[in-house]
């Protein structure tokens, strides 16, 4: 029946969150943050952005009767990768640069909490002064603009070709909109799993946080190289 396809579209938005350089972005992004709270914060987020763009390229899409050309699909691809790239290459830097571990410490109004903190530019003593800092609560704008580059990429082409067979526009256009709740909902869920790890680490163990994050950089690194390589190979 028509309502099983909208929600079949829903919990594939779901299950698409779990394709590896989605999965591989939002560990990057939220590596070094020790607040589970935080980490599903980029997860919605970029969620929000991947169905912005969802809503841009594929409803229009829809609307029209048009498909994506196939080498703009593949340019964005290869953007993909470049940016996964960037992301893992960002994580490997600050990791060496920053000399970043975590301290639980109480604020003069007395919020006592947990927070990454670099010794950068500290060679000999610990200088406690530094733990003074805000608590940004805006919109992490580079999440939302890794969410909408994953939006125009992969499989937004296949979505709205999916989506064009549902039947008439309106109804190829709530597809879209359900697949991208879905897609919010997990990635929203995946976090929380990525969060688990890195906040455990972040109070027990510096050295192991290190480690992960260190796995999260290469790892989305090496992912990029191969996104880019497998599109721009012939």
């Amino acid at each position: 029946s028509m309502a099983s396809i909208l929600f079949l579209g829903f919990f594939i938005g779901m299950h698409h969150t779990l394709e590896a350089d989605h999965v591989a972005a939002v560990a990057s992004i939220s590596s070094d943050e020790s607040s589970v709270r935080r980490i599903v914060k980029h997860g919605v987020v970029w969620g929000m952005g991947h169905t912005l763009t969802l809503l841009v390229f594929g409803g229009g899409a829809v609307m029209l009767g048009a498909a994506m050309p196939e080498t703009l699909a593949h340019g964005l691809e290869t953007a993909v990768g470049v940016m996964l790239i960037f992301l893992g290459g960002h994580v490997l830097i600050r990791l060496a640069r920053d000399r970043v571990h975590f301290h639980l410490h109480r604020h003069h109004d007395g919020i006592t909490h947990l927070h990454a903190h670099s010794h950068r530019g500290e060679p000999r003593r610990h200088d406690r002064d530094r733990h003074q800092h805000a608590h940004p609560g805006r919109l992490p704008l580079r999440t939302l603009l890794v969410g909408m580059m994953h939006g125009m990429a992969g499989s937004a082409a296949l979505l709205v070709s999916t989506a064009a067979s549902v039947g008439p526009a309106p109804l190829g256009l709530l597809y879209v909109v359900l697949f991208g709740a879905g897609s919010i909902i997990g990635m929203a869920a995946l976090s929380a799993a990525i969060a688990v790890p890195l906040a455990y680490t972040a109070t027990t163990l510096t050295w192991g946080n290190w480690t992960l994050q260190g796995m999260v950089g290469l790892g989305t690194v090496i992912l990029g190289g191969v996104v880019a390589g497998d599109v721009m190979r012939p």
